[in-house]
């Protein structure tokens, strides 16, 4: 309702929760050990609610929104550093607007608050760092798991066919949540880099997550839609790079979920990429926002059968060194232990 107010708002998430209830009390009514906060928008969990939680409390942020005066990205504005108003994702020009209220009202229900602030990038937590409201905050660092039984590599040619995608061709794979309608994802970055890819590479591409068909490339396109889980495995194995070519990210399930399954990724060298990439290990990590680079790491994946190879197997390997689940739960156990 308050975002009602600015007309000229971005096509872009932004949170002001405001809209009180009572959820503290039914987490009191549970009493547990302890509460762990993920993602709490979309009026889930209102500002002032957290300063009533009794509890040791852990909140995981999946953005930059905990920190900010409501954006989930912040782009290129860094107003969170600081006192945000004036908000480039409002589209406002005052100093007192909604994103200053709603900074504000963070500050005020959170200043004295002890709970302990988990990223799972190097970059979320440089950022939380060095904002205005988390400063002072405990924050430590811990990747999202992945069930490595469940996202691991079958064999290409099978799951091209399952799919009924071509056995002969150099497969790049695109997808995210609204994966060609979110700016933020950079569809467009991919489009001008195909463009650049030589035709003697033979490429066709496949996009999962868009809504609708979304802008045409100068090569086959693939269309996958909106995939049940079950499918991701066959989705991501099938390819030979997947293609992240994100503005700004945190730790992308995607990337992850593409190496565990042997499939090397490229991406710009931006957010939490280079937590995931190791440029010409397993991927490889353009200069950010370089399309000719983002074309070359794209032609560098797949360009020698043998190199393939060894990134698939880096790929994989590096998932299982970093990311298997249950590690990933033992460190949070180890973090509850000592609240």
């Amino acid at each position: 309702m308050p975002l009602k107010l600015y007309s000229n708002l971005k096509d872009t998430f932004w949170s002001s929760q405001w809209l009180p209830h009572n959820i503290h009390g039914k987490i009191d009514h549970i009493a547990p050990d302890v509460v762990h906060l993920h993602w709490i928008c979309g009026g889930f969990v209102p500002v002032q609610e957290i300063a009533k939680i009794k509890q040791p409390t852990v909140w995981t942020l999946h953005d930059m929104w905990a920190f900010t005066g409501g954006c989930h990205y912040s782009g290129n504005c860094d107003k969170y550093k600081y006192e945000c108003g004036s908000c480039p994702v409002l589209g406002s020009v005052k100093d007192g607007d909604l994103s200053n209220w709603v900074w504000k009202r963070k500050k005020e229900y959170w200043a004295d608050l002890d709970f302990t602030v988990v990223t799972p990038s190097r970059w979320l937590a440089d950022c939380a760092h060095s904002s205005s409201l988390f400063e002072d905050k405990k924050i430590e660092v811990i990747p999202n798991g992945l069930d490595l039984e469940k996202y691991k590599p079958v064999s290409k040619d099978e799951a091209r066919m399952a799919l009924n995608l071509p056995l002969d061709k150099n497969l790049v794979l695109f997808g995210a949540m609204n994966s060609t309608g979110d700016k933020r994802k950079g569809f467009q970055y991919l489009r001008s880099a195909i463009n650049m890819l030589s035709e003697n590479l033979d490429f066709e591409a496949i996009v999962f997550g868009n809504a609708g068909v979304g802008d045409q490339l100068e090569i086959p396109v693939n269309y996958m839609g909106r995939l049940p889980d079950n499918m991701l495995n066959s989705i991501y194995s099938s390819a030979d790079v997947f293609v992240a070519p994100s503005l700004q990210d945190n730790l992308p399930n995607t990337v992850m979920e593409s190496l565990a399954c042997g499939t090397p990724s490229v991406a710009f060298n931006i957010g939490g990429m280079s937590d995931m990439i190791v440029h010409k290990q397993n991927g490889y990590l353009a200069k950010p926002f370089n399309v000719e680079d983002l074309a070359q790491g794209i032609k560098w994946v797949v360009e020698q059968a043998q190199r393939k190879k060894h990134l698939s197997a880096s790929s994989r390997k590096y998932v299982e060194t970093n990311y298997e689940i249950k590690a990933i739960a033992k460190k949070y156990s180890d973090l509850y232990s000592i609240l």
